[in-house]
């Protein structure tokens, strides 16, 4: 923990959020190696409330907890908010004298907390994504064992993150797991239901690139993946999220993004996939086919959001491949602006491909 205090970086918000979501825990289901972190916790530092805090854009959300009767708060009144915003450990030994703390809310009413002790869980890349803490309703000092303690079962609490990470990441690539991916999609459309919200998902297909395995091995088609995923990263935005949803099939989730925004993106990828270089592979060139639709008040699922982007990928695909169509919600939208006067759903179920 000591030896990444040089690296912690406090001034990137931006960044700080996506290192979050790569860890794609937010509002998952409680998960018994961080239940027994905040039980050790409680028992080791004699206090009857702790958790394991992530900072969101806008709340904070408690991935473990003990003692509170809450699994999130809003940002601006969390304890741990003002953690994260340190590279060492926040300690707070009674909240009745502290400027900051005297008219919190969670000091005034329940839980009525008094003190706190919060470590930051700092990646390895030096972002704070949240706290380990304990709390107490009452007055008191931490002692120096007690917060080397803390502050070792915050590094313990990273490399669970980390290793749940690895199992969510596809190898190859560095993109989301399609596991995972379709994880991020439920989350944004849960966001979308809760306030005015645009996004937008992007699919492609590389395209015959199964003639690239036969051609020329498993270990080209290896590569080609890569060099898609190293492009993906390098392209877009830190927000945006990629997933490998099946062989050579990816995803790209677009936050923040309405249906225009959406088109120029998916475009400059197409472009930019037809221009990569792929190591090993010289004069060898791959092309991809894209389908593009935007979150709209009819989506539910992610299953449904992921038909609307898949009907016009097929289209694309019909249309003689690299090339990006778009799903209005009154239908599809190609590169000459024509337009069907199909609902999306009704055109995917009319489009659906061969068994």
């Amino acid at each position: 923990m000591i030896a990444m205090m040089d690296r912690v970086r406090l001034d990137d918000e931006e960044g700080r959020l996506a290192a979050l979501t790569r860890y794609d825990v937010l509002d998952s289901v409680a998960e018994p190696q961080f239940d027994r972190i905040t039980a050790l916790i409680c028992s080791a530092l004699d206090v009857p409330m702790a958790a394991v805090s992530l900072i969101d854009r806008d709340r904070q959300w408690f991935k473990s907890s003990q003692g509170l009767n809450l699994t999130e708060t809003e940002r601006d009144i969390a304890f741990c908010d003002h953690a994260i915003r340190r590279p060492t450990a926040l300690v707070v030994n009674d909240a009745r004298q502290d400027p900051r703390f005297a008219s919190n809310p969670l000091v005034t009413g329940a839980p009525h907390l008094l003190s706190y002790a919060g470590v930051p869980l700092q990646t390895p890349d030096g972002y704070n994504v949240g706290t380990i803490c304990a709390l107490d309703t009452r007055a008191r000092n931490f002692s120096k064992p007690q917060m080397e303690m803390l502050a070792n079962l915050a590094a313990v609490t990273v490399d669970a993150l980390e290793v749940r990470m690895i199992a969510n990441f596809d190898h190859l690539t560095g993109s989301f797991s399609r596991r995972a991916f379709l994880s991020q999609l439920d989350l944004e459309i849960s966001r979308r239901s809760s306030r005015r919200y645009v996004a937008a998902l992007v699919l492609f297909d590389l395209d015959h690139f199964k003639l690239i395995n036969d051609r020329y091995g498993h270990g080209a088609g290896d590569s080609v993946l890569r060099a898609v995923g190293r492009l993906c990263r390098v392209t877009l935005r830190r927000k945006d999220v990629v997933g490998r949803i099946g062989g050579e099939e990816f995803g790209i989730l677009l936050p923040d993004t309405d249906a225009e925004m959406a088109i120029d993106v998916a475009e400059r990828m197409r472009a930019a996939i037809a221009d990569m270089e792929i190591p090993g592979l010289p004069g060898v060139r791959v092309t991809a086919s894209f389908g593009i639709a935007g979150l709209t008040p009819a989506v539910t699922s992610n299953s449904q959001w992921l038909a609307m982007a898949d009907a016009p990928l097929y289209s694309a695909k019909q249309k003689g491949r690299n090339c990006c169509e778009h799903i209005h919600t009154r239908g599809i939208l190609g590169p000459e602006g024509q337009r069907s006067r199909m609902n999306p759903l009704e055109w995917y179920e009319k489009s659906l491909r061969p068994a």
